[in-house]
């Protein structure tokens, strides 16, 4: 039997011990409070059903109103339901669209608009942002708003979203102003950023990235399937809120603006994990995670 100032030590070392854990990802958030999480708005989230599951997709009408708008509209009409994806590029995107093209053949957009203006970026002013304290090489400041990986410049009193994995964006021709949203990628390799302010970004992917990763890549230029057997089917394209209560996903983000997410970038600005050798003290945008969970 442990004599009591032996048992006493051991108790005193074992809290020690726990208390000097340093925070983790999953720590973080299995402690964050109910008031930390926000839920994600059914009618600006977009269900995505492919033959190997469905995919999720958070929309942007922060930085993106006209699309944001106008894809919800595609989708209402049942739009996309039919189409496919036409290309995979290795480290790089995910696109869909009408294999018809643009031609005669192509599916009518409906009661969409067939014109909208670019949405690159948009004033600063007015905007919930979480700032990051290191240095990004493609803008003064980046950070996170509304649940979106996002920098701005000061002295514009600009704003936008950047490329990171994950990102969903409206495939344009030469043309600023020739997105309409009929046409969807979405980033699955290495953050391509130079594309940050050339497109309009319009939502990321909050679940089901892996079934989008994994598909065949692409043997055509930039990753296009050459022959119509290769493309990979989209059942349908939905509004999370116009689908029943029992079918109807619900998921909830971590506030950016809460306490525990400040604690989270700290974390993973200093990875103290017994695992890490060197924690680096710094972070890039594309590599801060924004965390979703299914509502409890």
């Amino acid at each position: 039997m442990l004599r009591p100032t032996l048992l006493l030590a051991l108790t005193l070392a074992s809290s020690i011990a726990h208390a000097a854990a340093p925070p983790t990802m999953a720590s973080i958030l299995a402690e964050a409070p109910a008031a930390d999480w926000q839920p994600i708005d059914p009618d600006q989230l977009l269900v995505l059903q492919l033959d190997s599951g469905r995919v999720l997709i958070e929309l942007a009408p922060a930085f993106a109103p006209e699309h944001a708008a106008n894809i919800r509209k595609l989708a209402q009409q049942g739009y996309y339901d039919g189409l496919a994806i036409l290309r995979v590029q290795e480290n790089y995107v995910v696109q869909w669209g009408d294999p018809a093209g643009d031609g005669d053949a192509a599916r009518s957009l409906g009661k969409a608009k067939s014109k909208l203006p670019a949405e690159f970026d948009r004033p600063s002013a007015g905007l919930s942002f979480t700032a990051l304290s290191d240095p990004d090489s493609y803008a003064p400041q980046t950070g996170i708003s509304d649940g979106f990986p996002a920098a701005r410049d000061p002295a514009s009193e600009r704003a936008w979203l950047t490329h990171c994995y994950a990102m969903v964006g409206a495939g344009r021709g030469n043309a600023a102003d020739s997105s309409t949203g009929a046409e969807l990628y979405v980033v699955i390799g290495h953050s391509p950023r130079h594309l940050d302010r050339n497109i309009t970004l319009v939502g990321r992917v909050v679940e089901g990235m892996d079934k989008l990763s994994v598909l065949p890549r692409g043997t055509g230029a930039l990753g296009f399937y050459e022959k119509p057997e290769q493309h990979v089917p989209l059942r349908s394209i939905k509004l999370a809120s116009t689908l029943p209560e029992s079918e109807r996903p619900r998921l909830e983000r971590l506030r950016h603006d809460s306490a525990s997410f400040q604690r989270l970038i700290e974390a993973r600005r200093f990875r103290r994990e017994d695992w890490f050798v060197h924690p680096v003290g710094r972070i890039e945008v594309c590599n801060m995670p924004i965390p979703v969970r299914a509502a409890p």
